[in-house]
């Protein structure tokens, strides 16, 4: 559930010449708390469903962020033979969030705010002093 947050954020917030996609050690299924957060700022899955890493493995990527310990190892293997860089973004699983809905909400709003953060610093523009 994080990379398609991720995904859509990075989306919203770098240039449309950019090109993002988000994919997951394994299969996913939609989950209403990731559609209900991204609402919250705008956003949307929209039509995109959950995809694999294997299903990304014959795109070509000058960067991969993981943030999921399984993924960065996943990532690493899949890249071994490709001149791409590999960065691990550790990020909390809001699915093992229990309570009410609300504090449920609260876990996939604290991931999703932490990831807008960490893409804006990461790829803001280079300011000159």
């Amino acid at each position: 559930m994080r990379s398609p947050i991720a995904e859509v954020l990075a989306r919203s917030i770098l240039p449309p010449t950019v090109f993002v996609a988000s994919a997951g050690v394994r299969a996913g299924v939609p989950d209403p708390f990731v559609e209900a957060v991204l609402a919250e700022k705008g956003l949307s899955l929209g039509n995109r469903s959950p995809r694999t890493l294997d299903e990304l493995e014959d795109d070509y990527f000058d960067l991969i962020v993981t943030l999921a310990p399984e993924a960065h190892h996943a990532a690493l293997d899949l890249s071994r033979a490709m001149a791409v860089d590999v960065e691990y973004w550790p990020t909390l699983d809001p699915t093992v969030a229990t309570g009410t809905r609300e504090q449920i909400l609260h876990g996939y709003r604290d991931m999703r705010d932490r990831l807008e953060t960490r893409i804006r610093d990461r790829f803001a523009p280079v300011r000159a002093p």
